[in-house]
């Protein structure tokens, strides 16, 4: 290559980077910053706080609550608030938050494509690619965002509502409240993470429609469906193929040690999925006619 041609070619990276930063910010902006992607994350907001006052409601008196019944954490709640981020995760992870993401993701391609806006994005010279890229970034941050905002209020109403201190692990050791922090912070990044298959299977599915309103629909009720399975004992074959199997493995943080296996079987499993369905959405989004 000539001198001449290298000068010419040099300005082709930092302006392609640029663009794929430009492109990036835009989706974040636009999800995150939509009225629909903020009732969805009060809604989230709100679950610990109904949670906590519930607890403190029925422990009035300072017991622990009755049966020792509901989700795993919620009779340490009253002992240590810190528990309320573990019992709202729990309570949050097998519906309200994936279906958030499924929300977010469904409608990620297909309501662009609804909205007669897709058209224009491609015009860019941003590239498919790049913009798919983009979109399933943006999902993966509000998976992250929707994780936190769930453990960030239910550890505000924790503090507000019962006494914080020592950890009392499920192996019975007891650990500091810092320490504990620590595992909370890991916990919910580890939930979020567990999201990300099914953030890739919604993308794909929002390639395969121009309705946003039939993506969400159709990858709620794949969340809805394969939910169902998991729980029918004659499928027990297919169950650790299937992607929330081992949602609620973050549980095994709050042992002393930490068993990793199932975490990272978990996180392992959804790269699978973020790969099958990430490349079935790249496949199918970079080969179909955008006529709207």
């Amino acid at each position: 290559m000539s001198q001449a041609e290298s000068v010419a070619a040099a300005p082709r990276v930092p302006r392609r980077a640029l663009w794929t930063l430009g492109i990036l910010r835009s989706e974040l902006t636009m999800t995150l910053r939509r009225g629909r992607t903020l009732a969805l994350l009060g809604v989230l907001a709100a679950v610990p706080v109904l949670v906590g006052i519930a607890v403190r409601i029925e422990t009035g008196d300072g017991s622990g609550p009755g049966g020792g019944g509901g989700p795993a954490f919620l009779a340490q709640i009253t002992n240590n608030g810190l528990f309320l981020v573990f019992a709202a995760l729990s309570v949050t992870l097998p519906v309200f938050l994936p279906m958030a993401v499924g929300v977010v993701a469904g409608d990620s391609v297909a309501g662009e494509a609804s909205g007669g806006t897709l058209r224009y994005l491609l015009v860019a010279p941003a590239g498919r690619t790049r913009l798919l890229v983009a979109k399933y970034a943006s999902v993966l941050v509000f998976c992250l965002v929707a994780t936190l905002v769930v453990a960030v209020s239910a550890l505000a109403v924790g503090a507000a509502l019962f006494p914080v201190g020592e950890v009392t692990t499920i192996s019975g050791t007891r650990i500091g409240f810092g320490e504990g922090l620590l595992r909370a912070g890991l916990i919910a990044v580890v939930v979020a993470a567990s999201l990300t298959g099914f953030a890739a299977l919604g993308l794909f599915v929002s390639t395969l429609t121009d309705s946003g309103i039939a993506a969400m629909a159709a990858t709620v009720g794949v969340l809805i469906t394969v939910q169902i399975l998991d729980t029918m004992p004659q499928l027990e074959g297919i169950h650790p193929y299937l992607f929330p199997h081992y949602w609620l493995s973050f549980t095994d943080l709050l042992r002393d040690p930490v068993r990793w296996d199932e975490i990272v079987g978990n996180l392992g499993l959804q790269a699978v999925y973020a790969a099958v369905f990430g490349s079935a959405a790249w496949a199918r989004f970079t080969t179909r006619d955008i006529t709207v």
